[in-house]
């Protein structure tokens, strides 16, 4: 079975946009610099508060951390 992928495309992509290292996001959300690795990566998911920290750190829908793409809703 295939291990389901779950990386977070938008946080990778903001915080390199931004010229963000992951150790300077890590120390200004107080989490360990692993920790956003795995978030990155999707070894392992945020809960929901740290993707509302996330969120509000950088400026970003909660869907952009995710997907990479904001949310357009049905049509």
């Amino acid at each position: 079975m295939a291990e389901f992928e779950n990386k977070m495309v938008g946080l990778r992509e903001i915080r390199r946009k931004k010229g963000f290292s992951q150790l300077k996001v890590a120390m200004d959300l107080n989490i360990s610099r692993e920790a956003l690795s795995y978030y990155e990566n999707g070894r392992r998911s945020p809960d929901i508060q740290m993707l509302l920290r996330l969120s509000e750190y950088f400026g970003a829908s909660v869907d952009y951390l995710i997907t990479g793409k904001e949310y357009e809703g049905k049509k």
